[in-house]
């Protein structure tokens, strides 16, 4: 069974950090991946920096191109990853847009991911319907779970067809928004989690954008499986350094 679906099976609500490799520096993306699972962190999303991240707040925004300018490239990516899995056993997430992805060869890709043990892909820009008659074969071939994302203005009609191509967990976008942190979530928020969870998926659904604190996660993970953290995670490296991963996962739980 794949790490992810093993975790999320687990009788407690997930915590999933995303950053961005070859942020701050090009050699902190392994340590930052055995940081964040020491500290107790159930998956993370490796960020593979775009020119061009249509969907990403201005902080992961430039975090990327930090890292385009550190010198990060899928195949720095897949090296730096080449013996993950001897010290790090929480599934891990590669998170991106499909241009990158094209580039390399989808199957190249999906094969590379299968070696070095990624569980999953997040590509935003990739549209559910291109990849159910495309490449949802190649993935499945390689046993990697695509995840899809919703919004608030995603007709249900539209969110129970990602259900069915879905086999993993739906990440759940919390408001019409690019990535950052928020202080709280307000009713508009609060009715479309309770209108998603009233629609009784078949997958798990995880929230995303806006979560930064207790508060924020406690509030995401209500009805929802887990709550995905970026922005404040990545600010909080910025200002502080990868050795005190550890105090900013203690603020979350």
């Amino acid at each position: 069974m794949n790490r992810i679906n093993q975790k999320l099976r687990e009788n407690k609500k997930l915590l999933s950090i995303y950053f961005t490799a070859g942020y701050p520096n090009i050699n902190d993306t392994v340590t930052i991946i055995q940081n964040l699972e020491k500290s107790g962190v159930d998956m993370i999303e490796i960020g593979l920096p775009f020119s061009d991240p249509l969907a990403d707040g201005p902080t992961i925004q430039d975090s990327s191109t930090k890292a385009l300018q550190n010198g990060m490239t899928s195949e720095l990516l897949f090296q730096q990853l080449k013996d993950i899995r001897k010290t790090v056993s929480i599934p891990l997430i590669i998170m991106g847009y499909f241009n990158p992805v094209l580039q390399y060869g989808v199957e190249a890709f999906c094969k590379k991911c299968q070696e070095i043990g990624i569980d999953g892909l997040i590509l935003p820009d990739l549209p559910v319907d291109v990849y159910a008659e495309q490449y949802k074969d190649t993935f499945e071939k390689y046993g990697l779970i695509n995840v899809f994302l919703i919004t608030p203005q995603t007709s249900d009609e539209r969110i129970r067809y990602i259900d069915s191509v879905s086999d993993g967990f739906i990440y759940m976008v919390s408001s019409a928004s690019t990535t950052g942190a928020k202080s709280g979530f307000g009713n508009a928020q609060e009715d479309y989690f309770n209108r998603i969870a009233n629609m009784k998926l078949n997958n798990p659904q995880v929230v995303g954008f806006g979560i930064s604190n207790n508060e924020t996660f406690t509030q995401a993970t209500r009805q929802a499986k887990g709550a995905i953290i970026g922005s404040a995670f990545i600010k909080h490296v910025t200002a502080n350094g990868i050795d005190t991963i550890d105090d900013f996962v203690n603020t979350i739980f």
